[in-house]
């Protein structure tokens, strides 16, 4: 198998890219290993911004322990979920997660459940730890994105803009190569690629400026809950956007349309319409749900 990965027009070629590394005769997947470095970059952002905002950082190394478990299995029966028909003759291959089939929305949706769980039995504000919790999940996603890159997976149709990503034939999987990139096979060197849109690029570089912006606005947010909101919001629209340029969608049965696009709107237009009902109650009272709940208290 070649292991070439080149962006011809960003002149950057990269050679004997593995997908794996061996240490001590075990074999590690470059996929496992992102993942793993993902989830301890967004423990370490959300422990960071919670000493910073004054609660326990102790508080969300407890949470991702379960939070990380319970997103894990959620992304896989999310994907095991819309892609049934690969695995209900071998269900045994459900559990088999080193051949891929991780669903981020999956992930999620565990991740909130499992939060608000844990917010209830230790009495946390939700909102709150949401807010703090989002950083750290917008964290992982930058980074996790790039385990799709060493698996030559999570890209869309032929491109031949700036970006456009050169992948060896032999090295993808051949049910996501659609009849418009097959017809634009480039031959270099004696090795056919694909040259495609990295889409999980655009999803990693989308992330990062959706991560800067939350880091700027969290110091400025007017509810506990809306940096949150605003994550669901961005990543919703930015993650329609992406979905739509893949070529390995998850489709919604009958209907034939993406699942990833359909929630990521559901989402982006629920976030929307919390954010303008709840700002729109606060202009009414003439102040913040923070400054509200204190006077409260004192009262």
């Amino acid at each position: 198998m070649d292991m070439n990965i080149n962006f011809p027009h960003l002149h950057i070629y990269l050679e004997h890219v593995g997908k794996s590394i061996s240490i001590g005769g075990f074999t590690i997947a470059f996929y496992g290993l992102t993942l793993a470095f993902a989830m301890l970059a967004g423990l370490v952002t959300a422990m960071r911004e919670a000493k910073r905002s004054g609660q326990d950082p102790d508080t969300y190394f407890d949470l991702a322990i379960i939070a990380i478990i319970c997103s894990l299995i959620g992304a896989r029966i999310y994907y095991v979920i819309f892609a049934w028909d690969r695995y209900k003759d071998n269900l045994l291959n459900i559990f088999n997660f080193r051949q891929g089939g991780l669903a981020i929305y999956g992930g999620v949706i565990a991740a909130i459940i499992s939060t608000f769980v844990f917010c209830k039995k230790k009495k946390l504000c939700f909102p709150l730890v949401c807010d703090t919790a989002g950083l750290g999940l917008i964290m992982g996603q930058i980074i996790g994105r790039w385990g799709n890159f060493f698996n030559r997976e999570c890209f869309g149709e032929y491109t031949d803009g700036l970006f456009a990503m050169q992948l060896p034939v032999n090295a993808v999987r051949q049910n996501e190569i659609t009849e418009q990139i097959a017809a634009h096979v480039v031959e270099s060197g004696g090795v056919s690629y694909i040259q495609v849109h990295p889409a999980f690029l655009y999803e990693s570089l989308w992330n990062l400026a959706l991560l800067l912006f939350l880091s700027w606005y969290i110091r400025r947010k007017k509810f506990d809950g809306e940096v949150f909101l605003m994550y669901l919001l961005g990543y919703g629209v930015g993650r329609f956007w992406v979905e739509s340029l893949r070529t390995d969608q998850l489709l919604m049965p009958v209907i034939g349309v993406p699942v990833s696009m359909v929630v990521g709107a559901i989402m982006a237009a629920v976030a929307l319409v919390w954010i303008a009902a709840v700002r729109i109650k606060l202009a009414k009272s003439g102040g913040n749900l923070q400054t509200d709940e204190i006077q409260k208290d004192e009262g």
